[in-house]
């Protein structure tokens, strides 16, 4: 197992620690759930962009770009069943409960 070191801001660390303890969750497990979000999907489960420089770009990139994005997202989505991963996910980390 290997270690990581995240650097948070004070506030932002706080509010994520008050968000996950009401959710009954560590930072631990949301890290690990975020990590195998992505390598499921092998996508970030959000949009990541900069912020747009419209001079130069027109509506019909923008809208080609999207539609590329959204192809990539679908073709790995359709070969997954989010329900059996979720389960097999929660039975190896807490064990079956049946």
């Amino acid at each position: 197992m290997k270690t990581i070191n995240i650097k948070l801001e004070d506030e932002i660390y706080e509010e994520l620690s008050e968000m996950l303890n009401a959710m009954g969750q560590t930072k631990q497990t949301f890290y690990e759930s975020f990590t195998r979000t992505v390598l499921r999907e092998r996508s970030m489960p959000f949009i990541i962009s900069k912020p747009a420089n419209t001079e130069n770009v027109s509506e019909g990139d923008k809208l080609a770009a999207f539609a590329r994005l959204e192809s990539s997202r679908k073709s790995f989505s359709d070969s997954i069943e989010y329900d059996v991963e979720r389960e097999e996910s929660m039975n190896e980390k807490y064990g079956s409960i049946d």
